[in-house]
């Protein structure tokens, strides 16, 4: 069976891409969040990262750890641990045999297993979890909690210590949550993570997601923002689920959902839920910015730090914009394999820049048409912001799943040709373009004055953070790499298919 992967950024993936970036001269231990701070920025403070690394001398190879195969996450570093998603397919405790999906804590000095958490497989259906996939949601670290999604779509808070110092409750219940249905529950030991609640989407708020849990679950004070991956079933055509919610709010110490949005996004879906939200304040008010389902970017009124509901809300919408107003919007999944025309979805997620929001959005990278853009909206604005809120729109001639990154005046984001291109962030001016060889699932990271991009291609390039294109170091990887870089401590981090790469300025091979 051929696998269609998905960037969360992502990460995230981007789609695709699961990035523990802080801006304003945060370490990694302070770091909470997927992206600069709240506003999901991919830009990073951080100094004296490699420039030149040479995979075959082990030159400024800090240490390797293996992921399996499939992965296509990147790492969160905080404490010094590393999480990051991986599969089953080099078992590292010999009682776990079979598929799972798996999120490791590896130690940041050396690479080595702290614990995992082992999650069997969603077995009803494969288009809810995939077959052999790593573990794709990216994970979130808040003080010694860390927060993702599950691929059977549960929102989990983690101990980062695992279960080293304890089973913390008041989920206790490890032992048959890693064991496959239908078998005894399992011994819980020293290296399996430690679940300090748990809340299953699928039973909670009624979704019914496709192929993989992609979320990148945000937090702002006593609450996390979450993406249902409310989507498709497996003919592709019918939306089970169509008054499931797309964006929900849990209660950060104990998982009760709080709030949801009241769009009804669901009929609307061409495919899936991609994109996780972002968070920014404008005029002193606190918004939520989220790329729905059906390609239209909402802001939502964040909730009150100072007041957690006893009973389910409605999120608040401030603002709605349509960036392909053209696009279809009935009977959109009858446009499945047109990649002429089409409605348009957003994969990777928004970012909040100086009262502004950036986004990628344009045809499914499956099923829909090629086109996309890069956006920037006005954020300051209310209503249905369609015709006034648009800044400026970048054409690009691929799909694109990128988040943006914004830095020193200029933004810098990927597509599915294979191209990174660098604008002005005030104007929309195109500066310069840059070709690898496949396509560009994980987003561009910018830091230490440099843009950081890999491809499936295997092609992994680092080009100077400027307005002329300068490309500083190029590298051919022994896998393709789905994810975004990360940078924490000095250390640069890549994430390819099956390994992960910890480089830095070591010197000796």
């Amino acid at each position: 069976m051929t696998f269609r992967p998905h960037m969360l950024q992502v990460l995230v993936l981007g789609m695709a891409a699961g990035v523990c970036l802080f801006g304003h001269g945060a370490r990694a231990a302070e770091r909470a969040q997927w992206g600069e701070w709240h506003s999901r920025n991919m830009v990073s403070p951080e100094t004296g990262l490699p420039q030149h690394f040479d995979l075959d001398t082990g030159e400024n190879i800090k240490w390797t750890a293996p992921l399996g195969g499939n992965a296509y996450a990147s790492p969160a570093i905080a404490s010094g641990r590393v999480i990051i998603g991986a599969n089953n397919a080099e078992p590292r405790d010999p009682r776990h045999q079979g598929d799972r999906a798996v999120l490791l804590c590896l130690d940041e000095a050396d690479g080595s297993l702290v614990w995992q958490l082992v999650v069997p497989r969603i077995v009803e259906d494969v288009y809810y979890d995939w077959p052999n996939i790593s573990w794709c949601s990216p994970p979130t670290i808040e003080g010694d909690r860390v927060y993702s999604v599950t691929n059977r779509y549960e929102v989990v808070c983690l101990d980062l210590n695992g279960q080293a110092n304890g089973n913390t409750g008041p989920f206790l219940d490890e032992g048959r949550h890693m064991a496959p249905r239908g078998e005894p529950p399992m011994e819980v030991t020293e290296i399996d993570g430690d679940i300090i609640w748990l809340t299953d989407m699928r039973e909670t708020v009624g979704v019914y997601p496709h192929d993989s849990a992609h979320s990148s679950v945000l937090v702002d004070g006593p609450y996390l923002y979450v993406n249902t991956c409310n989507g498709v079933d497996n003919t592709h055509k019918v939306i089970q689920r169509p008054d499931a919610p797309s964006l929900i709010v849990l209660e950060k110490a104990t998982g009760r959902v709080v709030a949801q949005d009241g769009e009804r996004i669901g009929p609307r879906i061409f495919h899936s839920t991609w994109s996780s939200p972002a968070l920014g304040e404008v005029n002193g008010r606190r918004l939520i910015f989220f790329g729905g389902g059906d390609g239209i970017l909402y802001a939502f009124e964040a909730l009150d730090h100072d007041r957690i509901p006893e009973t389910l809300e409605t999120l608040t919408r401030v603002w709605r914009f349509d960036g392909d107003p053209a696009a279809p919007k009935e009977d959109v999944r009858s446009y499945q394999e047109n990649r002429r025309e089409g409605p348009s979805n957003i994969k990777g997620m928004p970012v909040f820049y100086s009262n502004r929001v950036y986004y990628t959005l344009g045809g499914d990278i499956w099923w829909g048409k090629r086109q996309s853009w890069l956006k920037c909206v006005d954020a300051t604005q209310t209503g249905d912001i369609t015709e006034t809120g648009e800044i400026w729109s970048y054409p690009m001639d691929s799909h694109s799943p990128s988040t943006p990154a914004i830095a020193d005046g200029l933004v810098f984001v990927t597509d599915c040709r294979g191209v990174v291109h660098c604008l002005d962030a005030e104007t929309g001016e195109p500066y310069w373009t840059h070709e690898l060889r496949r396509e560009i699932w994980g987003s561009p990271l910018v830091a230490d004055g440099k843009v950081y991009v890999g491809s499936r291609g295997r092609d992994f390039v680092i080009l100077a953070a400027s307005k002329e294109k300068d490309v500083l170091f190029s590298v051919t990887f022994d896998a393709p790499i789905n994810s975004t870089p990360v940078a924490a401590n000095g250390t640069l981090y890549v994430a390819t298919m099956d390994t992960l790469y910890a480089i830095a300025e070591t010197n000796t091979p």
